[in-house]
């Protein structure tokens, strides 16, 4: 990365997917290649010192396709509190000392290494007194987010309900709003729609792989039943 800054990034693919009728998004595939692998891809070719990914729903399943490589893959026990507690244990299970964190999410699609290293850039630019930076795409927030380990620090001595968002909320001056184009900091599945969209508007199609449940009793990701 030619920087001795120290980055650890936190990969969150916990969620029940809902509105994805309760598939795991991360597992379908772009180009035969499973969102979470492109994920873990990107952050390890950027040069990303550790990288934890929380799994919590479809655990199982969601593992079994991550190859073997240096990311640290932990379970949030409740998954079902929210995103915030995900966040938080990954942000605790960070073991190595690092300068700053990435959190990024397993269903964006299009993200790359080019994105993570554009973000590290912004990261190591910003302002004096900033320390936290999201992407704004034409004044949307974007992901991932990256911010410094005192970010991390302050985030985990709070209560329990207050994740990235939260402290952005009450550290305003504290915050660096990165202007990009790029809208692949903008893009991601929740829903059939998003994956319509997506390939109504770059011709990339996404597709759930030929997987049923143990014992057929599990969600066919094929069919959606």
């Amino acid at each position: 990365m030619g920087s001795a800054l120290k980055i650890g990034a936190v990969l969150l693919a916990a969620g029940s997917a809902s509105r994805m009728g309760h598939r795991p998004k991360c597992l379908l595939e772009l180009e035969g290649v499973p969102l979470i692998r492109r994920q873990l891809r990107a952050l390890l070719d950027a040069g990303v010192d550790e990288v934890v990914v929380v799994l919590g729903h479809y655990a199982d399943h969601i593992e079994a396709v991550i190859p073997d490589c240096s990311a640290k893959l932990i379970r949030n026990p409740h998954p079902d509190a929210g995103q915030i507690s995900s966040l938080r244990f990954g942000l605790q299970s960070l073991t190595a000392p690092i300068d700053s964190a990435i959190v990024a999410l397993a269903d964006q699609p299009l993200i790359s290494s080019q994105e993570i290293f554009d973000l590290i850039d912004a990261y190591k630019n910003r302002p004096n007194g900033s320390h936290f930076v999201q992407p704004d795409v034409a004044g949307l927030p974007g992901n991932p987010v990256m911010f410094s380990a005192t970010v991390r620090d302050d985030i985990l001595a709070s209560g329990p309900d207050v994740g990235g968002r939260q402290w952005q909320s009450t550290h305003p001056s504290q915050v660096y709003r990165w202007a990009s184009p790029n809208h692949r900091y903008r893009t991601d599945v929740d829903t059939q729609e998003d994956i319509d969209l997506l390939f109504t508007q770059t011709g990339l199609r996404l597709k759930w792989p030929e997987f049923k449940g143990p014992e057929s009793k599990g969600p066919d990701f094929t069919t959606g039943h």
